[in-house]
């Protein structure tokens, strides 16, 4: 049973606790109703434990299943957790959807942009959508996702390099210091795709008065 996993789990975290890291997580407004404060790599090597032993479901499904229960939890563990074990391939675009709407913080945010979102079959329309958010968290994810796109050598489409280079020279004038960060690291990204393409990063940022190169 799903139900008994994920009550499991969220007993395991006792072993997990960390309360200065916890504490630090408040004081920079990460709120959940539960906080254990437990380490990435901690959550890493649960994620990888459970994955060799996987719930046991005939259609396949029962990672994907686990990662549904786990986000609903509002619990800090539950929801890295979720991303790390949510199987790229399954996740429908109107559950991730409903997750970026309940994203709770940007710590979260970065972690499911590297863990999950990343690697969704429709990855690049969902970051291009984000990045013309308004929304910081989901202006966030979008510059993390295509930062990473770009990095494995996926290269946009002439109207995708426009839309991407407008959009990180709004993002790198607005005020939050996360998204600016993101959106230079996309940026670099972006430029490491080959010369032409730093060629038009670095036109972009001129306006800006930015060498980042």
């Amino acid at each position: 049973m799903i139900e008994e996993r994920v009550k499991e789990i969220k007993q395991s975290f006792r072993q997990m606790m960390d309360g200065a890291v916890a504490q630090s997580m408040r004081e920079k407004g990460a709120h959940y109703k539960l906080n254990w404060g437990a380490t990435l790599p901690r959550l890493r090597e649960k994620a990888e434990e459970i994955k060799r032993l996987p719930p046991s479901e005939e259609d396949g499904r029962g990672l994907y299943h686990l990662a549904i229960a786990l986000w609903k939890e509002d619990v800090r563990e539950c929801k890295i957790l979720a991303t790390m074990l949510m199987p790229a391939e399954q996740m429908l675009p109107e559950v991730v959807d409903i997750w970026m709407e309940q994203m709770p913080s940007q710590e979260l945010a970065e972690q499911a942009s590297f863990n999950l979102f990343q690697h969704l079959p429709f990855a690049p329309q969902k970051a291009y959508q984000w990045m013309a958010s308004e929304k910081e968290l989901e202006q966030l994810c979008g510059f993390l996702v295509l930062a990473r796109l770009f990095m494995n050598g996926q290269e946009p489409n002439e109207r995708g390099i426009n839309e991407f280079l407008d959009q990180a020279v709004t993002a790198l004038q607005g005020q939050s210091l996360a998204v600016r960060k993101a959106a230079m690291q996309s940026v670099v990204r972006f430029s490491a795709l080959g010369l032409v393409y730093e060629r038009m990063a670095k036109s972009a940022m001129k306006t800006l008065h930015l060498d980042f190169l």
